[in-house]
């Protein structure tokens, strides 16, 4: 899915702009060639979600609390690039990259 556009919702009274900012920044440098936008989109009374292209991906008071970042972009990818392979994040979870042939 080329293009892509995630939405980063934070509450902006509990001050987590620069939170959102970071998560940003990392999914910017890891999906630079699938996303088309990484958008902020202030809000208030504890919210704290993504959403890609409408699909929400995290949800603070779903999901209990705020991802790790692993978590966060294997979510994203499984959205914009389900067979597109993390690195060490992946191998964290999957093993050794070379048991899975098509992963790249």
């Amino acid at each position: 899915m080329a293009n892509s556009r995630i939405v980063i919702t934070y509450c902006t009274q509990c001050n987590w702009l620069l939170r959102a900012q970071w998560y940003q920044g990392e999914l910017l440098q890891t999906f630079s060639e699938e996303l088309g936008e990484v958008a902020l989109a202030p809000a208030t009374g504890g919210v704290f979600r993504v959403d890609v292209d409408n699909v929400p991906v995290w949800n603070r008071k779903r999901d209990g609390g705020f991802p790790d970042i692993s978590e966060l972009k294997r979510r994203v990818r499984d959205v914009v690039a389900p067979r597109k392979h993390l690195g060490h994040i992946d191998r964290a979870v999957l093993g050794d990259p070379e048991d899975f042939d098509d992963l790249n």
